[in-house]
């Protein structure tokens, strides 16, 4: 069963390699078809078969194939959700109903 934490770590797991990095920094100048990732990267076609896979399961990525190419851009919806949910995971909040005091036990 899939929980929200699944679906938000397979966001986040998106971002957790340098190829898939520059594949989205290649991505923010618009559609690209796998054939200039592939040039641009530098990788084999499997090596960036396996990282397109992860970018679009995640849902960042939106895939679209063009006869025997595929083109791929960023998913804007996913990605604000990502960027929401970061902000929302890295932000202290300030619990007045917490009286531990930092304490623990």
């Amino acid at each position: 069963m899939k929980t929200i934490h699944s679906e938000n770590a397979k966001i986040f797991k998106a971002f957790c390699d340098e190829t898939r990095l520059m594949v989205l920094e290649l991505l923010q100048g618009g559609e690209k078809c796998a054939c200039v990732l592939l040039e641009k990267v530098n990788v084999k076609q499997p090596t960036l078969s396996h990282h397109m896979k992860i970018l679009v399961e995640s849902g960042i990525v939106n895939a679209r194939k063009d006869g025997k190419w595929t083109h791929y851009s960023i998913n804007g919806p996913v990605s604000e959700k990502a960027i929401s949910l970061l902000s929302k995971l890295t932000t202290v909040a300030s619990d007045d109903a917490d009286t531990s005091s930092g304490q623990c036990c």
